[in-house]
């Protein structure tokens, strides 16, 4: 009978556990664990810009602490931008140059930004949840009647982890344009990844503005 009593408390205690969880309640947690993740740790992303004629364009973005690296296109459309606190490098891979800037004083760090770019992302929106698999929630936020914000897009879709309750993705149309920032990750970005080596382009001519 005991065993039997504690494989009944096993049981409610792993049900409670499973509870279905709102939207709000992903999205509060969420929120909280962003608000512990340290921009000295680093992050990767891709950004991608849908619009018509254009097409597609993606930049894959890479941060740690205030250092900030860039790829945009590929092949001799390529462009790749460095940045520290003080100094833009950026490689035009077209006309195979390194051009040098120097930062303004007051410019915000690339990598702070980045970490912030989810607060209260879904402030003037209702959540639901969309669909849900083994590893994750797709929420789409709806713009309430409450957002005033013209330019604040109708929906969005956010992709949260489970297990982490950190974003994944996150996708929006705002006028023609679909901006979609996907392949969130943390924590695996080292300084090699996002400083400037002017070994690595021997050729390329140098231009320093600074």
């Amino acid at each position: 009978m005991k065993r039997f009593l504690i494989f009944i408390a096993a049981v409610f205690t792993l049900t409670a556990t499973l509870r279905a969880q709102t939207a709000q309640e992903i999205v509060d947690k969420m929120d909280q664990i962003m608000a512990d993740v340290n921009p000295d740790d680093g992050m990767t992303m891709v950004m991608e810009m849908k619009m018509p004629i254009i097409g597609t364009v993606a930049t894959h973005v890479l941060s740690l602490g205030d250092k900030m690296r860039m790829d945009i296109g590929k092949g001799k459309d390529l462009l790749i931008t460095w940045e520290d606190a003080f100094t833009e490098w950026t490689y035009d891979a077209e006309k195979n140059q390194i051009t040098i800037k120097n930062r303004a004083a007051d410019a915000t760090s690339e990598a702070d930004e980045n970490m912030k770019m989810f607060d209260g992302i879904t402030a003037g929106y209702d959540v639901s949840i969309r669909k849900e698999t083994p590893t994750e929630w797709h929420i789409r936020c709806k713009k309430n009647r409450n957002n005033k914000e013209k330019d604040d897009p109708k929906t969005m879709d956010l992709v949260v982890e489970k297990g982490t309750y950190k974003p994944l993705s996150l996708s929006a149309k705002v006028s023609m344009v679909t901006v979609t920032m996907r392949n969130l990750a943390f924590g695996t970005v080292t300084e090699k990844d996002v400083t400037f080596d002017p070994a690595a382009y021997p050729t390329a001519k140098v231009v320093d503005e600074r």
